[in-house]
């Protein structure tokens, strides 16, 4: 069986055989589908571009974050959070538990390995994933191309971070940041700070800055569904998943919408609109996830945090809104979110939709065809991604252990590929 080089520098190139999945990604997905390839035996190769595990949550997190909903919902496979850590674990504690997990099941990615491509060679039967690894300065970046059966994409729905076009921007003069970049309040105290964005990020982005003295404004432009963390010390996100094992998911956004208001009281006096469609129904359908209050609704019925509407344009220290106002901002943060990057790099294949998802809805959006797999891309955070890394897992090592019986026509096919184990 031979490759057919479809680049002049091929064999400049060098070429690596892998003798099993190749997974793009060393995040909670990456992580978790690899434990479940080293339970079943089965070798892999983890790419990784950044220089650690989960360098969105090494590098690119505030520091007062913490998970959103309770432990039990957030482990990965085979693994279960320490009993001493809180039922809402903080930024380092998960990071804590992401680096035990990765030395347990001797996790080792490749990394500053940025994927370039990946395509299917029809006429081999084979992915052929081309990397480049970083390099000194000056040096041209180091490139390999990786030739596998199997190709599990577990680069997640965070890949890229998501930045509006706003007129004038330029002409403002502050500082404008994403919030990938925040990390604390302490540099805004006394500060005027337009956080753009009214979603978990941007509540909690809003609530540190007053915890520091700064003066935020959020801009709310669309409806939002904000739900209490807890109702009578009870998860409202475990709340949820009891009632939807027995009632439809439109009678449980009822019953959340019912206990919300209860307990959080209206909030379109405050400037925040309630969607039309149930957070639930929302969530499934367009994977806007709803808010979960953790003390900011508090900080807006206070006045410490103010809500404006959408933008029109920035000036020289400004900002116009669309409702006529101009105020006056010093700095700017952007919690505008995050987005998939698989169709920059990942070519010819109608198994992604263009915005970077699984065609197919959950649960039917973890494979694909030609060996090709997705994982941390169901839009119900790491559970839903735990569920994937397990069914992969389970249908490559079902193939792998009989693919494995007459391995020796694969080994051998090109004399400048090295075998990996």
């Amino acid at each position: 069986m031979a490759l057919v080089p479809d680049h002049e520098d091929f064999f400049s190139r060098r070429c690596v055989w892998v003798n099993g999945p190749i997974i793009v990604g060393a995040g909670p997905s990456g992580l978790a589908v690899g434990a479940c390839f080293k339970d079943h035996g089965v070798p892999f190769v983890i790419l990784e571009r950044s220089d650690c595990i989960a360098s969105l949550w090494q590098k690119r997190t505030y520091d007062r974050l913490k998970l959103h909903l309770p432990k039990q919902f957030c482990e990965l496979p085979k693994v279960p959070f320490p009993d001493d850590f809180p039922e809402y674990p903080t930024r380092k504690q998960f990071i804590d538990y992401l680096e035990s997990y990765a030395r347990r099941f001797d996790l080792q990615p490749r990394f500053n390995e940025a994927v370039q491509s990946a395509k299917y060679d029809e006429t081999c039967g084979l992915w052929r994933v081309r990397t480049a690894s970083a390099s000194a300065a000056g040096v041209a970046p180091a490139e390999v191309e990786y030739i596998c059966r199997w190709l599990v994409v577990a680069t997640g729905e965070n890949a890229e971070t998501v930045v509006p076009d706003m007129e004038g921007i330029e002409e403002f003069g502050g500082q404008v940041i994403h919030a990938c970049d925040y990390k604390s309040g302490e540099v805004y105290r006394g500060k005027r700070v337009l956080v753009v964005g009214c979603g978990n990020s941007g509540m909690e982005v809003c609530l540190d800055l007053t915890h520091h003295d700064a003066f935020p404004s959020m801009v709310v432009r669309d409806s939002v569904h904000v739900l209490p963390r807890e109702v009578l010390g009870k998860s409202t996100f475990e709340l949820a998943v009891l009632l939807l094992r027995w009632l439809p998911l439109w009678l449980v956004d009822k019953i959340l919408l019912v206990l919300s208001w209860l307990v959080l009281g209206n909030l379109e006096k405050y400037g925040i609109k309630r969607p039309a469609v149930g957070p639930l129904e929302l969530k499934n359908t367009e994977g806007k996830t709803p808010v979960l209050d953790i003390g900011a609704l508090g900080k807006i019925r206070s006045g410490d945090i103010k809500v404006v509407p959408g933008i029109k344009q920035f000036t020289r220290g400004k900002v116009e809104l669309v409702d006529g106002r101009a105020i006056d901002v010093d700095a700017v943060i952007l919690a505008t979110g995050y987005r998939s990057n698989v169709c920059s790099w990942l070519q010819d294949s109608d198994f992604f939709s263009k915005n970077g998802f699984p065609r197919q809805p959950f649960p039917h959006g973890w494979k694909g065809s030609s060996g090709l797999y997705a994982v941390g891309f169901t839009r119900r955070g790491l559970s839903g991604a735990s569920l994937d890394a397990t069914r992969i897992a389970d249908d490559i090592s079902r193939v792998w252990r009989e693919e494995t019986k007459q391995a020796k026509q694969f080994i051998a096919f090109h004399r400048r590929c090295i075998s990996q184990i």
